[in-house]
Formats: structure tokens, sequence, C-alpha cells
């Protein structure tokens, strides 16, 4: 591999070194083909995703995780991978890894992302795409350990939701909040936070969305595969459910949102998962949970932006915006939100609030 051009832009010498030193130890049990080494895919993370040939592979390529330390810990990915091969369900396994330098070799589930599918898709074939998704998220929390994961307690919801004041409302739109706005923010934060401790836990994938599922090797109505696992927590059931119906990169009518929702809703009870036997109740929390994300999408967005010079991630406020509006109209403890949001997303608030 010295000598030769380099395909997938390493930071610097001395990683590229040190990778080529443990896949070097590692390519003769998975017959690598290491001139075949090509990008895969990256992520709003400092991980990256490598391609390579290997004869050995069952579909003939092997996938390389880039994940430098101390920015990135491949150590949690390692351990949900064995948490969802126990499960039985569909995601890379690791074949080799070196934890300390952040080197993993996963198994290839192709390229076939369900959120590719879906924006190509129509209405029927968008419903046929997306119910394995539901399907295999049911198993999900069926089957991974949740007392295997960190709980997702109060101290990290409170500092999610602060990085949409810090990065959004002052860094993005340069708002400074009165001191009144800034009570009403916090009276908000205190029920979302009461709403999102007070549902059953269950394993959290935390990322469960059309974006890091695959679809199977031709097979579109297969399992999906699970990608991008390694912030998985225990956490509130409604969590990645409104993370697959309110995505990031793709939209649904509420109406299509509420036949996949009462779907995993039915299939979730006949599995005895701990949902509330009132699905009105269930759906409440849903979307309070689905507030407590996109606020911190809102700021994540904008963070990446700022200081991690990937603007084309706010090119997407708008979605999470109008998310967070709906919501905090539909319910009065949320209400002073709707016109926090207001200056910055243009959706005028008709409802007058005094904070």
């Amino acid at each position: 591999m010295r000598g030769t051009p380099d395909p997938v832009g390493w930071p610097d010498a001395a990683r590229q070194a040190a990778f080529e030193h443990w896949i070097a130890g590692v390519a003769p049990a998975h017959g690598l083909e290491l001139d075949s080494l090509a990008p895969a895919s990256a992520d709003a993370s400092f991980r990256r995703y490598l391609r390579i040939a290997a004869t050995r592979a069952p579909g003939g390529s092997l996938i390389v995780m880039d994940a430098p330390p101390p920015l990135e810990d491949v150590r949690p990915f390692v351990q949900v991978a064995r948490l969802i091969a126990a499960a039985g369900l569909h995601a890379p396994r690791v074949l080799a890894a070196d934890t300390a330098q952040g080197f993993l070799l996963l198994t290839d589930l192709g390229n076939r992302l369900l959120l590719d599918a879906l924006r190509e898709a129509d209405a029927a074939t968008a419903d046929r795409l997306m119910r394995p998704a539901l399907q295999s998220l049911v198993r999900w929390q069926q089957g991974v350990d949740a007392t295997a994961l960190p709980a997702w307690g109060e101290a990290q919801i409170r500092a999610e939701l602060a990085l949409f004041p810090e990065w959004c409302v002052q860094r993005e739109y340069g708002i400074a909040w009165t001191a009144a706005e800034q009570a009403a923010w916090a009276r908000v934060c205190d029920a979302i936070v009461a709403s999102a401790l007070a549902q059953p836990s269950v394993a959290v994938h935390a990322d469960w969305m059309p974006r890091n599922l695959m679809l199977g090797r031709g097979d579109d109505d297969g399992e999906p595969g699970i990608l991008d696992f390694q912030d998985a927590v225990r956490g509130p059931i409604t969590y990645d459910l409104v993370s697959l119906l309110r995505d990031a990169f793709v939209s649904w009518d509420e109406e299509q949102q509420l036949d996949w929702a009462v779907r995993w809703w039915q299939q979730a009870r006949g599995a005895g998962l701990p949902v509330d036997d009132d699905f009105g109740e269930f759906w409440r929390a849903l979307e309070w949970t689905g507030l407590q994300r996109h606020l911190r999408i809102l700021g994540v967005f904008c963070r990446l932006k700022h200081r991690d010079a990937k603007p084309r991630y706010a090119e997407d406020l708008p979605r999470f915006f109008g998310y967070a509006t709906r919501v905090a109209l539909r319910y009065a403890p949320l209400a002073p939100l709707a016109r926090l949001l207001e200056p910055m997303s243009g959706q005028r608030v008709l409802a007058a609030h005094t904070f």
C-alpha cells in the first residue's frame, strides 16, 4: 500500500501507518485485497467507513471503521454489536478490532439505504418498505438487553436540550432570551423531562431512522440491516418509533405517521412490550419525546455548522422547526415554546401567549 496514491485521504501519516500495520495483520484471515480500499460513507461524527474487497466474505467485501481516538470510542459499538447478535437481529458483525486505535473490520450490509428507497417510493411502496422497519423495532425492544446499556437519565436529557439555546438560538440566530423567556424555556424543559422519565424503559437505538437502516441484498421486504447503534441507551419506549416517523431527512403527513404508529403499537402490545393501553396517551408521550429529540437535533445541526464546518445539516432546520412548532401548539404546557420558536422558524403563532 505504500508508494501508491492515498485513495481514502488519511489525515496524517502516523494514522495511515498504524492502519496499514493493523490491516496487514488481519488481511490473510479474511482474504482482504488491500489495494481495493475505498471510501464507503461518512456521518456527522468523526467516524468514517471504508469498503475493501474480501475473497472470503459472502458478499465479496467488508467494511472498515476508522474512528480516531480520542475523538471517537469504538468500544460501545463493539458491545452493542454483541447485544444485537444475541438478539438475532441483522447488523454488522465485528470480525476484527483494535479498540485502542479505533479500527474495526465489519461485515458489509451493502449500500442500499432505506432512506434512498423511501425518497423514490410512492405511498404504497413506502408503506411496504416501512413495515419491516417497524417489525424489526419491536424485535429490537424485545431482544436487546436494556440492562446492559447506560441509562438515558435526567442529566443527559437536560444536557441535550441545552444544545438548542446554546447553538441554535444564540449562535445560529443571534437571539438573547429575556429572563422571562429563559424561565418559560425552563418550564418547558421540566415538562419534557418529566414525560420522558415517566415512560417504561427499553433498549433505545437513539437514531432508528431510515438513514441508519439498510435494505437487504435483493430483498426489499426483508429485515433491515441496523447501523450506527453505538449510542444505544436504556430509555423511553417511544424514542425510536418517533425517530423513524419524524425523520431528519424525509417527512410524512400525520395521517401516515398515525397509521404506522398504530401498527407498531398493536405489534408491541402483542409482543408484551410495556406500552400504554390507551393509544391517545401513548401518542402524547411519543410527541413529547419527539420534541426533545428535535430540539436536540436543531442544536446539533447548528453545532455541526459552526463548530465542525459541516453546514449542509443546517439545510434541514425548517423540517425540525415544523415538527417542534406543531407539537408545542398542541399541548398547553408546551405553548410557551411556540412563541420562543417563532422568530427563528418563521411560522407565525396565532395563539397569543405572554411569558
